[in-house]
């Protein structure tokens, strides 16, 4: 994709965003999960597509590697979302870092799983644009990761920190440059727990925007992780969106750990201060005692569409427990609501 390309594309999204509230897709773990994959569709047994990569360990549970074993079925949950009503949907690379992927040995396959991985996302769009004539984008996920910046992880040593700053911005370099490799139109940095995880992320987009010659769009979004109302950095939103200004995300919003309607007054905190679209993307409620999600999509989208109408949100979809009927539900549900208008910027 060329800069002009690019830039037309940021153009188009900011038009769509200000004519209507658009829809992200919902939760691609879910729907590997309906799948009943074994080790060996996994690792790519059997499947037709053998990996190029090789690894010792056991492979179940890497959703990121089913990108280059099983890429007909990621590219067909991208395209049942596409369908559903999602204008842009998520790569399948949420833990397609160095960092993440060595729990499984599989750092070595970091770049093909974000280029592949943004590759089939964008077949996946374009077969449902050219069935409905919609346009639609793909957003390069970037998780993050399973190790924190900013806490240490030994109670009796809290001075002790298990990943440092550099190790995350080289790690989020190599899986955005792949994102971009793929042809990714934006870049969501999602699920944040730990802002200065976040600031390296950031920071290793810049670099790779300035490698690259081109900015995309950068989505930011953080988890709030209890009823605090602070992220487990301890962050309030308010001071969550202080900490990644600097960046001029496109959307800044909330995900994960809560479900619509524990998320909503920080949603409504942080569209009262920033000054850029709101995303919000929650789980299907909280899990049961199964860790399995039962809030049914009208419950979900009846919850979301209250965001909507109380003009909160630019954009909306679903995480954890979120399957493409509920996709259809929130998008359907919010159909009939403007956008949140931005606020205007105070001159210093």
């Amino acid at each position: 994709m060329t800069h002009s390309t690019r830039t037309d594309t940021a153009r188009q999204l900011a038009a769509l965003a200000h004519d209507r509230i658009l829809i992200l897709d919902g939760a691609m773990g879910t729907q590997i999960q309906t799948l009943g994959l074994s080790e060996e569709d996994y690792a790519g047994h059997g499947s037709g597509h053998v990996c190029r990569h090789h690894s010792e360990l056991p492979q179940k549970g890497n959703n990121d590697l089913l990108i280059l074993t099983q890429p007909d079925a990621v590219e067909e949950i991208h395209f049942t979302f596409a369908m559903a009503g999602a204008d842009i949907v998520e790569t399948n690379t949420f833990s397609a870092t160095t960092i993440a992927q060595a729990d499984y040995g599989m750092e070595d396959a970091v770049h093909d799983l974000n280029a592949d991985g943004a590759r089939i996302a964008r077949r996946a769009m374009d077969r449902a644009t050219a069935i409905d004539g919609k346009p639609r984008f793909v957003a390069g996920a970037v998780g993050p990761t399973n190790r924190t910046a900013s806490l240490s992880p030994d109670v009796n040593d809290p001075g002790y920190r298990a990943v440092t700053f550099d190790d995350l911005r080289v790690a989020y370099g190599q899986q955005v440059r792949g994102l971009i490799a793929g042809g990714a139109d934006l870049i969501l940095i999602e699920t944040i727990f730990d802002t200065l995880n976040a600031k390296a992320a950031i920071f290793a987009c810049y670099e790779a925007f300035e490698e690259h010659g081109a900015k995309l769009p950068l989505m930011i979004s953080g988890t709030i992780t209890d009823a605090s109302g602070r992220t487990l950095s301890g962050q309030t939103p308010t001071a969550f969106w202080h900490s990644v200004s600097h960046a001029r995300p496109f959307t800044v919003g909330l995900n994960c750990a809560l479900g619509a309607a524990a998320m909503r007054p920080h949603i409504a905190e942080l569209a009262g201060v920033a000054d850029t679209l709101i995303c919000a993307y929650p789980n299907a409620g909280l899990p049961n005692a199964f860790g399995e999600y039962d809030e049914g999509p009208d419950e979900t989208a009846s919850q979301v569409g209250e965001f909507a109408a109380e003009g909160l949100v630019n954009i909306v979809g679903g995480c954890c427990g979120t399957t493409p009927d509920h996709i259809k539900a929130i998008a359907d549900a919010v159909a009939q609501y403007a956008p949140r208008k931005l606020r205007e910027k105070v001159a210093a």
